[in-house]
């Protein structure tokens, strides 16, 4: 188990673990507790129990998905809320509703045609444990179980349901020498496109798919 000092840089910290992040083909990760804060509350008859998601962790799973590495959520919960947000990012592989985890983990290798060794999992529970024993790359929120702690690689400074998803995606890309901003902050203009955006005084709202 590897537990991150406050002083060491990101970039010595994604080094330290380049040999094994960059043999990563699949991103896999609990939802309650990695994805949100663990916390639930009670919304209505209709909606059920809430959860509260992280925008960072949704882009960074959608920059994975754009990059080709493939993510999936493994949960054993299956509320409307998780549903939404999986189907927002555009996940590849969901398997929900169950706390014996280790045959969806399963599945998705026959699926993704790929080894332990080319997958990594975030988790927080020790329902997952059984997964975190058996991929490349693992790691937990500092919230998680103590046996958990015990049985992965890593663990994350952010908490769940803070970025914690993120921070593991972003060292896993540094790892992978790929450049983010040359990837998603280039935007090409079109020959004879006009570049500057003309003022009007009627004013229009735009909405954003949210991330």
């Amino acid at each position: 188990m590897y537990q991150r000092p406050v002083t060491l840089p990101f970039k010595e910290i994604a080094t330290q673990f380049s040999k094994k992040l960059k043999k990563i083909k699949v991103f896999l990760c609990d939802a309650d507790g990695v994805l949100t804060d663990g916390f639930i509350h009670w919304g209505n008859a209709e909606v059920g129990f809430t959860r509260q998601f992280h925008t960072q962790d949704g882009y960074g799973l959608k920059m994975l998905e754009h990059l080709g590495i493939k993510t999936g959520i493994i949960s054993g919960g299956a509320s409307i809320a998780l549903i939404k947000r999986i189907e927002t990012i555009g996940i590849t592989y969901t398997y929900l509703g169950n706390e014996d985890k280790i045959h969806a983990y399963k599945e998705i290798l026959k699926l993704a045609k790929v080894k332990d060794h080319e997958v990594l999992y975030i988790g927080d529970e020790i329902f997952d444990i059984p997964i975190l024993e058996r991929v490349g790359f693992s790691a937990a929120p500092p919230h998680a179980s103590m046996l958990v702690q015990e049985n992965v690689d890593y663990i994350t400074s952010r908490q769940g349901g803070h970025a914690c998803v993120r921070e593991v995606i972003d060292l896993l890309l540094y790892a992978k020498n790929i450049d983010i901003k040359k990837r998603f902050l280039t935007r090409s203009v079109k020959p004879g496109q006009n570049t500057k955006t003309k003022s009007t005084t009627k004013k229009k709202a735009h909405t954003k798919k949210s991330l």
